[in-house]
């Protein structure tokens, strides 16, 4: 695979360097080598961990050596992705906006020159791709935001955030899964559980290469919704739609 660069990370792990930008081409191929390495289940990969633009590969040394490993790696067909064709998973998160559940949204409202009502048109009106994950389990890394509303980070880190809050930092949006430090714009929030470690098949339930599409909720909604998901009755409409059919 051309361009491609592999690089040792101590002496049980490798990274798969694809390119030195954040676009959604380098995230395709990406994709296509997480899925490979997933589906073959190769023994001796122990995790995999996408980022934007690499791949980070545990792997067993008794297993594979780094050359050995690199061989394998590069061996991998990858095709050229037409972006705006095949199938993806396309995620609805609801959400509320503003007040006590987006308090910095009047911040990104003054920064970007608009009303709140147009931040929340605009952050809710595009279809964001999940280039990553971290930095705790189901902390979404989205692109994709409208530069109308792309604001800096807070200048001073909040010590708690309440889990399910969506928030702007510079060009990013995302969705803190649970109580943390944090530093982010919080436009609003969601009540949907991000990281559920009741489910240790699945406790996140998002995955790079997925698509996010905000819902604007009214609170009678949000707590109809959080009612659901506390009693464990609540689907998250997760649907496969085409590439052309995303907004944005």
């Amino acid at each position: 695979m051309e361009n491609i660069k592999y690089l040792p990370s101590g002496d049980s792990a490798l990274v798969m360097e694809f390119g030195n930008e954040i676009s959604k081409e380098i995230n395709a191929s990406i994709s296509q080598v997480v899925n490979y390495l997933k589906d073959e289940r190769l023994n001796g990969i122990v995790d995999i961990l996408p980022t934007y633009r690499s791949i980070l590969i545990n792997y067993d040394p008794r297993v594979f050596t780094f050359d050995e490993l690199v061989e394998k790696l590069d061996s991998i067909e990858i095709a050229d992705t037409n972006l705006s064709d095949g199938n993806v998973r396309l995620i609805e998160i609801p959400t509320l906006y503003g007040g006590e559940y987006g308090p910095d949204i009047s911040n990104v409202a003054e920064n970007a020159g608009l009303s709140e009502d147009e931040v929340i048109q605009i952050h809710a009106g595009v279809d964001y791709l999940v280039y990553m994950m971290g930095f705790l389990p189901g902390f979404t890394y989205l692109g994709g935001l409208d530069e109308r509303i792309a604001t800096p980070r807070l200048s001073s880190p909040r010590l708690k955030i309440v889990p399910g809050s969506v928030g702007i930092a510079g060009t990013q949006t995302g969705m803190y899964p649970l109580e943390s430090p944090g530093g982010w714009q919080l436009i609003g929030r969601t009540p949907v559980k991000l990281y559920d470690p009741s489910n240790p098949e699945s406790p996140v339930f998002i995955n790079a290469g997925d698509y996010i599409r905000y819902v604007s909720v009214d609170e009678q909604t949000y707590n109809k919704i959080l009612e659901e998901v506390n009693a464990g009755t609540y689907k998250v409409n997760i649907k496969e739609v085409k590439r052309g059919e995303l907004r944005g």
